[in-house]
């Protein structure tokens, strides 16, 4: 018999790792330690302590918008942000602030902002910088799955 695979979510409220059986992905699965969802429909604000973890250790796509509070472009991107990760909710969309957590943006060599990285399984599998509107978001972020 096969086991149904899985895939390990990084709780965005406790930074628990769990894991997930693919058929429960739709189904708001949650933390097994805090109880609170996984997947949040809401981009989910990274630190550098959390920023790691949550890209290293989730397997499902996880979209990171790199930003800076000074950035016009990011703030002006962030609601369109927020209404793509709505629109995905099965996509993990978290957002670093590299002038706050400088350390928690340097070892993916961000050039230019906002810069969303697209990764999975701990890699980067693509970017897009510069601001997009969320349809733009969302038809990017499916070209990836």
């Amino acid at each position: 018999m096969m086991s149904e695979q899985s895939f390990h979510l990084v709780c965005p409220h406790c930074q628990a790792t769990n894991r997930v059986p693919a058929a429960r992905l739709s189904a708001a699965p949650k933390c097994g330690k805090c109880s609170q969802p996984l997947l949040t429909a809401s981009p989910c604000e990274l630190n550098a302590q959390t920023a790691n973890k949550v890209i290293q250790k989730n397997e499902v796509l996880t979209i990171v918008d790199f930003w800076a509070s000074w950035c016009q472009p990011c703030i002006m991107m962030a609601p369109e942000f927020k209404v793509a990760a709505g629109q995905l909710p099965q996509v993990v969309f978290a957002k670093v602030q590299t002038d706050k957590y400088e350390q928690a943006a340097a070892p993916y060599n961000i050039r230019s902002l906002p810069t969303m990285v697209a990764f999975k399984n701990g890699k980067e599998v693509a970017r897009q910088s510069g601001a997009l509107p969320s349809n733009q978001i969302v038809q990017w972020v499916q070209s990836l799955r």
